[in-house]
């Protein structure tokens, strides 16, 4: 390797190895930035989009920390908030440390944890878990925490929205004081920024990107489609065209709504399909994404729950079937593309009664999504008067939100028009 990859950052030669195996040749911009302020000692404050790279440029400064087995409890801590991100950290930590002999371990709920305490008492120099299973095997005392050196919060908004801060606080309450620290996030809630303010000490920030922004190798875009069945009639017309759209990953809001598409475009022969949320099974949610990185599966439907785990590089589309509620989700969606500096598209569908939230993404990515015409051949279905009504009924809501003295619409002497957005025809 020349000086412009990854020999600069001084790592041992069995590090080098792995780095060259993985096929890596230069390092992305938050690992030329990352891996010398921690290998430095430096608590981090990372904020990247996902794709980035950021997963590497904590793991090869950690690793060469630890550097080598040495007693039975961890010297380091990874948390991140679901088991597919566990999972997807703990292959990553095998792969760069396949020349070493340190020992690793993922644990996470949702399985018995027979085996993940016999991995425990066998000994181990870094621990990967979810922030409930690190607390219950701890609590129990079976995880040992006297020779921690080093913690790390990855997806860390991810973790507040899911509610997990009463969890960290409590973690962060019985580990040594002594530590260096490393957060990790895509966006910068108040949340996060509060979260690092009580545990980061004189952190040093690196953002490759302001908060919650979309990579700028994704091309997004919008439909306006007035009703659930015309966004079915437009999804199914848009995968007919299977050379560009080749691998694709269809979110929804809710396990109801990700089984109901999946039902539907089996019917309807779109090849083979899966579909993931929280209530399928661990090993359910795995074989699926496996399916899907290895190209057996060309569409995958998911909930935002369950985004958080795939990592697959290659996607040529995102398409969200419905907007997300919460924003910063948004982001992360439309990170499951173009990663590694690859091209990608993102493509949303939006109803009357989500106009205001893809208003409200726009403002918070700081990017105009474009509006294209609806493709000719698309026909347009009248809105059931259940469907018209709960738009209805989030417009006021909205409205409500925007104005405490707005009393509905059925209060209203005259309907004002709602301004149209541009359309941009292909």
């Amino acid at each position: 390797m020349n000086s412009s990859g990854f020999s600069q950052f001084k790592l041992n030669k069995q590090l080098l190895q792995a780095v060259e195996d993985a096929g890596y040749r230069t390092p992305t911009p938050i690992q030329r930035r990352s891996i010398p302020l921690i290998s430095a000692g430096h608590d981090i404050l990372g904020i990247a989009q996902t794709g980035t790279g950021k997963t590497a440029a904590f793991l090869l400064p950690l690793l060469m920390k630890v550097k080598y087995a040495e007693g039975t409890a961890p010297r380091a801590l990874i948390l991140a908030p679901t088991r597919e991100l566990v999972t997807q950290l703990y292959q990553e930590v095998q792969k760069l440390s396949a020349h070493t002999d340190l020992r690793s371990l993922a644990i996470y709920g949702g399985v018995g944890p027979k085996s993940q305490l016999e991995g425990i008492e066998a000994g181990i120099d870094i621990l990967l878990s979810t922030p409930g299973r690190f607390l219950d095997l701890y609590t129990r005392g079976v995880i040992q925490v006297k020779a921690l050196r080093t913690l790390v919060l990855d997806e860390a908004d991810k973790m507040m929205d899911m509610g997990f801060m009463p969890q960290i606080r409590r973690i962060l309450e019985v580990i040594p004081l002594k530590r260096q620290n490393l957060l990790f996030s895509a966006t910068m809630p108040q949340s996060v920024l509060t979260l690092s303010e009580e545990f980061l000490e004189f952190p040093v920030k690196v953002e490759m990107s302001p908060s919650a922004t979309t990579a700028q190798t994704v091309t997004q875009f919008a439909y306006e489609v007035p009703n659930f069945k015309t966004k079915v009639r437009l999804l199914h017309h848009l995968l007919q065209d299977t050379a560009s759209f080749n691998k694709v990953i269809v979110f929804v809001r809710t396990k109801k709504a990700a089984d109901n598409l999946y039902k539907f475009l089996t019917r309807a022969a779109e090849g083979e399909i899966r579909v993931i949320h929280s209530n399928k099974g661990q090993n359910t949610r795995l074989n699926s994404l496996n399916a899907f990185k290895l190209n057996q599966v060309r569409i995958l439907v998911s909930t935002d729950v369950a985004a958080r785990g795939i990592d697959v590089t290659m996607v040529s589309h995102v398409i969200n079937f419905e907007v997300p509620l919460v924003y910063e989700d948004y982001v992360h969606r439309v990170g499951r593309t173009g990663r590694a500096e690859n091209v990608g598209t993102a493509i949303t569908f939006f109803d009357p009664g989500e106009a205001y939230h893809l208003r409200k993404i726009e403002k918070l990515i700081k990017h105009r999504i474009e509006l294209h015409d609806l493709p000719p051949q698309i026909e347009v279905t009248a809105t059931s008067f259940e469907e018209q009504q709960a738009i209805n009924r989030a417009i006021d809501k909205q409205r409500r939100r925007e104005d405490p003295n707005y009393q509905g619409a059925f209060h209203r002497k005259k309907q004002k028009k709602t301004p149209q957005r541009k359309r941009k025809s292909k």
